[in-house]
């Protein structure tokens, strides 16, 4: 599935629901429903910068493709980056770093979240595409 198929699959998922309050409590399932992220990646150099929450992130490059794993403190965030994980992983570096984030706007979820939280959503997608540049710099390689 490309990113855009799971971005679209969010999208039609979050159309179910006719309110917010059913929207978070997805959210919060998505969040619970995370691969457990591996207790030695619970470290401060896997900690994403700006998130006010500790949100972890490790990606590692399988092949070609980058698999994300991720965790947070939070359980909105953890929801938030759960959705991340979903659209990224298994893909190609060149693919992330050249992905359109869409669903986030589609949805609503800029409009919905404080400013906070939506800041540390942004950082997320940075720290996501950040792994993307550098293993698409070390296949060159």
């Amino acid at each position: 599935m490309t990113i855009n198929e799971t971005q679209d699959e969010i999208i039609e998922e979050f159309e179910l629901f006719d309110d917010w309050e059913g929207k978070y409590e997805y959210i919060i399932d998505l969040g619970k429903k995370l691969t457990p992220l591996d207790e030695q990646y619970k470290t401060e150099d896997h900690i994403i910068k700006g998130c006010q929450s500790r949100v972890w992130l490790h990606a590692e490059l399988q092949g070609d493709r980058v698999i994300f794993t991720a965790d947070s403190d939070a359980i909105i965030v953890k929801g938030l980056i759960s959705m991340l994980v979903r659209v990224y992983s298994g893909h190609t570096p060149d693919e992330i770093v050249n992905s359109d984030l869409y669903f986030m706007e589609k949805v609503g979820l800029q409009q919905h979240l404080a400013q906070t939280r939506s800041n540390g959503l942004a950082s997320m997608v940075k720290q996501m595409k950040t792994y993307g540049l550098a293993f698409s710099a070390l296949q060159k390689n």
